[in-house]
Parts: structure tokens; sequence; C-alpha cells
């Protein structure tokens, strides 16, 4: 199946980011490092990180995301599909403290992937993944079965829309697999239960021994 770019004309925060922003800054904590920003669209994230003092790089499929990003910090992202499964030369040799991937996991046929490039490019054990995808949830699914809204929540007339769909659980366990410890939880958007996205914090503790990931 082709890629499906996703089309970029400015460089304006997603209506997720808005929510999701204050949750990634409480784990990220003070600047320390550098920081890989797997599937970075249109830079908005990063941007924002970059003027708090982080020192940010990203990578994207969407050639129209990287362009825009470029505009305002030049040299900084680069057109990359991450099931290509290593890093462009210019980025290889960085030593990333921290690996954040927001809302990109769920659009992937092969979201093992996105894990084993994050543990790839932390430079060592204690290295940090800080990884949000929307929440599912037996209240929340229930809520959505409840309002009709269903259909429209599994982006089924979207072309490069959701394709996958994670609980904290199962989120957790595809993170363990890849030599992740996770040890931070946020909701984010709504309220407790109904949250529109969820945060993972992962530690990644030693290499992965995930049968997938040959």
């Amino acid at each position: 199946m082709a890629y499906v770019e996703y089309d970029y004309r400015s460089s304006e925060l997603g209506c997720a980011n808005h929510y999701l922003l204050p949750p990634l800054l409480r784990m990220l904590g003070r600047p320390s490092g550098p920081i890989l920003d797997l599937g970075c669209g249109n830079g908005a994230i990063a941007h924002v990180l970059l003027s708090k003092g982080y020192d940010v790089y990203g990578v994207d499929a969407s050639t129209s995301g990287v362009a825009v990003a470029n505009m305002h910090a030049p040299g900084r992202f680069h057109v990359l599909d991450v099931a290509s499964g290593r890093l462009p030369d210019t980025l290889a040799s960085i030593q990333f403290q921290k690996v954040i991937s927001t809302e990109v996991i769920e659009h992937l046929y092969e979201p093992r992937a996105l894990l084993r490039l994050a543990a790839s490019a932390l430079a060592s054990e204690g290295g940090e993944l800080l990884i949000s995808t929307p929440y599912h949830g037996y209240l929340k699914n229930l809520a959505l079965a409840l309002s009709d809204k269903m259909d429209a929540h599994f982006t089924a007339l979207w072309d490069g829309g959701h394709i996958k769909f994670f609980s904290r659980k199962t989120l957790t366990a595809m993170l363990e697999e890849h030599g992740f410890s996770v040890r931070g939880f946020a909701g984010a958007g709504r309220i407790p239960w109904l949250w529109k996205s969820m945060l993972l914090r992962a530690v990644r503790i030693h290499e992965s021994q995930s049968v997938h990931s040959a």
C-alpha cells in the first residue's frame, strides 16, 4: 500500500498539539541533551520545544511537512519513512537522550518499526521515549458507541487515517517487546477516562527481545 502524504500548508499547531503539549513538557522536564521527533509533521511541536531551549531534530515521511518545518529551523528536519529502519546519516551520529512521537503510531501499518527506530536512536540504556496516541478504554468506547460517534472515531473514510487503535495495555505491551519500561502515563484532552489521547513515558532498559523485530 502506497504512503498517503499529509499535505502541510503551514507551521501552525494542530488541535491535538494544544492538549498534548502541557503533559509532554511536564514529562520532558528541563532541556538536557538532543531530542528526536519521530513523525514531526510540520515541526509545530518541535518549534515550540526549540523556543523553550530544547535541542530538537525531526523526521517525517511528508515532504511538505519537512519543507515547512525547515523554513523555521533550517537543517533540523529530514524526510524519512520510519519503516526504513535507520536515520539519515546527518542524524545517525547524534547521541539522542530522548525520542518523542505524537499521534503517529496509529497511522502505521507496521507500528513496531517506529519502536525499533526509537530504540536504536537512543544513545544508551536510560534513554526515554515519550509517545502519544488516541486513548481507548472501556468507558470511552462505550460513550462513543452510545453517542453514535464510533464511525467518525475510526476515520474509515480518511485515506491515510488511523488504522491502529491502542489501549494503555496494548501500547505498554508493544513497548516492553522493544526493551522499554513504561514509567509514566498521562491522559490529554477531555475529562479522565474519556481522554482524547494518552501519553506514555518509557525508559529503554535493554536490547529488544521482540519476536517481531526480524
